[in-house]
């Protein structure tokens, strides 16, 4: 014991000494040695796990998920609530996730991409012998498996054949030679939804715009398709479908005829449709129908929090759910034994573990108790709700984290961090390393929801596209001037981060109100929507096109001119820090690297972080320390001295 202790000690040393240098993997211009105390204070936040539920075993009760005990995330095997997690692939990249083969469970198909890049290939595992097999061709971008119900068959989304469109594929797992085009398509938004109880049918989802996608019906044999849900009049986005257990119904979430996504079931015969939840003025995020179909699991997204709700297919009326602790649930699935509903569950005090619940006697389970790196989780700020009103009277809101006046007294200085998406949502998660910003250097740490974002309603949802888009950045400034008014925060210390879409407010903002902050950091922003259009992948251009506007339209064009942040660098005078991944596949590396180098033209402070294994964000361990380290300092030097 004493010698495994001492192991585990010189490795932390050697990797916290690791850190404190620059990790050759990484491009770095103008960031600071990184303070050797502050990595070892920092560190600890990054022994903090998280565990996903990925798919229940079909006939026991055991279940896949994935936790990261290495550098990388990777799938493990539970079998019974509270036990050990058993290790199954160890990969330098992470594992995105796998499920059992139906009925017999006596394989795993899991998905994995290189250095971030989001090519996702499909392996076969073998739980008996351990060992893994490709199925993909190692170069396309594979996604959205789908089992059919015999287990025989896996339907799933793949660029093979032209790198721009999302075929549908079928293959047998245990012979990929067996791998056809079932339905070839035009578009990068086409995937597997459900297969019918007899494996005759596959439902089939076409995503245009998130306020606009359509479900089909397609010939398992023959692909074969034919429109299950109307095009013409408004648009209408549906999410989820599943069959029920004789095939006759379809069950699904859709905002038709309504502001926000409701449950509702369609007779696959006629295509009459049923909602569910008339009455439920919130988004259903996601539901699960029970193996036997007696059962609809739902989580309603309420200003923000998860609220699990259960309904009896056979009144249509909803019963008492089970009681969940404080947190928001999410990822539902029920086990082949209709009873047990596995789900994830997050709160500010905990990072995402899994549960399970027993929807007939209420029964809790909880399956893994992720570690925190010893810290003391109830010391962490619990999330405080804010409503505004924007510059056109909008309502929008957000959530603010305070730390301990006691321990921080005075005005804060507040950092606003600005989700991505655009149609993300900021809600009160777990919130792993910024916990350090409030719980050690008592800084507040605001979210913002502004127009765009979802659970809000479809109205909401758009008001920032195409020529809108510059509204969403004036609602920042209503949170700027809420901070004004709170005597707790010190306004005259401000700065702003976000990631992705979240990076393009952020240097949006900075051409509007760089005046009011002392700092920004932007994650995988984008700087101009014309050079962000013409880089993406093929396969998702015309995706973010129906989002952000067509930059081939002239009018469109000249406005995208107008708003570009790398357009309006002149604006901008304040210290930044930009991080940015080279194999991102969303965002090009070329939109920091353009913003960096005119900042540079114009003498602006700015520090550039590039990690040559990473994407859309960092996965790995210890790139992820760094980039931490590294803000955490930039704040220090530019928002706290």
């Amino acid at each position: 014991m004493r010698k495994a202790l001492i192991v585990t000690f010189v490795s932390l040393v050697i990797a916290i000494s690791a850190l404190a240098q620059v990790p050759e993997n990484l491009v770095v211009e103008s960031v600071p040695a990184l303070p050797r105390d502050l990595v070892d204070r920092l560190y600890p936040y990054f022994e903090t796990r998280s565990a996903i539920l990925n798919n229940w075993h079909p006939t026991r009760r055991e279940m896949l998920i994935t936790t990261r005990f290495g550098d990388t995330t990777q799938l493990h095997y539970v079998n019974a609530p509270g036990a050990a997690r058993k290790q199954l692939t160890f990969f330098a990249d992470r594992v995105g996730g796998g499920s059992f083969r139906p009925k017999a469970g006596d394989i795993i198909v899991f998905s994995k991409d290189v250095g971030g890049g989001e090519f996702f290939q499909y392996y076969r595992y073998s739980p008996a012998d351990g060992t893994t097999t490709l199925l993909t061709d190692g170069k396309s971008r594979n996604t959205g498996l789908q089992w059919s119900t015999s287990g025989q068959w896996m339907a799933y989304s793949s660029t093979k054949r032209n790198g721009r469109d999302t075929d549908i594929h079928v293959m047998n797992p245990a012979d990929p030679q067996t791998d056809r085009v079932l339905v070839q398509v035009e578009g990068g938004g086409w995937f597997a939804v459900d297969w019918s109880p007899d494996d005759k049918h596959l439902i089939v989802g076409q995503y245009i715009a998130a306020d606009e996608s359509y479900l089909y019906l397609a010939d398992a044999k023959t692909g074969q398709k034919r429109l299950l849900t109307p095009k013409g009049g408004e648009k209408i986005a549906y999410t989820g479908a599943r069959f029920s257990p004789d095939g006759k119904t379809i069950y699904f979430v859709s905002d038709k005829g309504a502001e926000f996504q409701r449950l509702g079931r369609m007779e696959v015969a006629s295509g009459r449709q049923t909602i569910l939840t008339p009455n439920l003025n919130w988004d259903v995020d996601e539901f699960d129908l029970s193996p036997d179909g007696k059962w609809i699991a739902y989580i309603a997204n309420e200003d923000a929090i998860g609220v699990l709700h259960l309904l009896d297919t056979t009144t249509g009326r909803e019963v008492p759910a089970p009681k969940l602790p404080p947190g928001i649930p999410f990822n539902l699935e029920f086990h082949q034994n209709g009873r047990d509903l596995g789900l994830n569950l997050n709160s500010w005090t905990s990072p995402s573990d899994v549960y399970s619940v027993d929807v007939t006697t209420g029964k809790l389970e909880r399956w893994t108790e992720s570690e925190t790196g010893g810290l003391n989780n109830a010391r962490n700020a619990a999330p405080e709700f804010i409503r505004l009103k924007s510059f056109d009277n909008l309502p929008v809101s957000g959530f603010i984290y305070r730390p301990d006046a006691a321990r921080f007294p005075g005005k804060r200085p507040v950092i606003i961090n600005i989700h991505g998406g655009p149609e993300g949502q900021a809600r009160p998660n777990y919130l792993s390393s910024t916990n350090f910003l409030i719980n050690e250097l008592g800084i507040a740490v605001l979210y913002p929801n502004v127009r765009g974002s979802s659970g809000y309603g479809k109205t909401f949802l758009t008001l920032d596209n195409a020529m809108k888009r510059e509204d969403s950045v004036r609602d920042i400034a209503t949170f700027l001037d809420w901070v004004e008014t709170d005597a707790r925060l010190a306004s005259d210390r401000i700065a702003l981060t976000g990631g992705s879409y979240g990076g393009y407010m952020v240097l949006a903002s900075m051409t509007h109100f760089g005046d009011r902050v002392r700092a920004a950091v932007d994650v995988v922003g984008i700087s101009n929507f014309i050079s962000f259009l013409q880089n993406t992948q093929d396969y998702r251009r015309d995706l973010r096109r129906a989002e952000y506007g067509d930059e081939r339209d002239p009018a469109m064009r000249a406005f995208f001119e107008k708003i570009a942040p790398l357009n309006n660098v002149g604006k901008i005078t304040k210290p930044m820090f930009i991080v940015q991944g080279f194999n991102d596949p969303r965002v090009p590396h070329t939109e920091a690297r353009q913003m960096v180098d005119a900042l540079k033209q114009n003498d602006v402070p700015v520090w550039f972080l590039m990690a040559k294994d990473e994407g859309h964000g960092f996965a790995k361990k210890k790139n992820q320390v760094y980039q931490a380290a590294a803000t955490i300092l930039f704040y220090q030097q530019h928002l706290l001295n």
